[in-house]
C-alpha cells in the first residue's frame, strides 16, 4: 500500500490550498483515513478524519470551520480543503490509512491507530 501525498506550497495567510492523497491498492474504500501535521520541533498531530463510507468526520478544534476533509473511494483519494490559513498551520501534513475491520465506525484520532503513512507535504503559511 502507498499514500502519495501532494498539493503543499507557500500560501499567505488567509490564503487556501487543497492537499491531495491518492492511495494504492484496493481496499481504500474500507479504510479510515486521516490528515495528520507535524510542524518543526513538535509532535506529529491529528487535523483531520474521515471514515471509510465518508459519513463520519472528526476534526481538530484548532481547524474546526476552516478546514474540510472529503473522499474520493472511486477515485481511492482523500482530500484536506484548507481555507482561512494561519501562520501555525505551517507544518509537514500526513496523510494515514487505518485499515479498520468490523464495522463502520468514526476514524481515531491517535497515531498509532493508522496502519500507513504518506511521505508528507509541506505547507508554508507566510504573514
Amino acid at each position: 500500500v502507498q499514500l502519495q501525498a501532494s498539493g503543499g506550497g507557500l500560501v499567505q495567510a488567509g490564503g487556501s490550498l487543497t492537499l491531495s492523497c491518492a492511495a494504492s491498492g484496493r481496499t481504500f474504500s474500507s479504510w479510515n483515513m486521516g490528515w495528520f501535521r507535524q510542524a518543526p520541533g513538535k509532535e506529529r498531530e491529528f487535523v483531520a478524519g474521515i471514515s471509510r463510507s465518508g459519513y463520519r468526520i472528526v476534526y481538530a478544534d484548532s481547524v474546526k470551520g476552516r478546514f474540510t476533509i472529503s473522499r474520493d473511494n472511486a477515485k481511492n483519494t482523500v482530500y484536506l480543503q484548507m481555507n482561512s490559513l494561519k501562520t501555525e498551520d505551517t507544518a509537514v501534513y500526513y496523510c494515514a490509512a487505518d485499515r479498520i475491520g468490523g464495522y463502520e465506525r468514526a476514524p481515531d484520532r491517535g497515531v498509532d491507530a493508522y496502519d500507513y503513512w504518506g511521505q508528507g507535504t509541506l505547507v508554508t503559511v507566510s504573514s
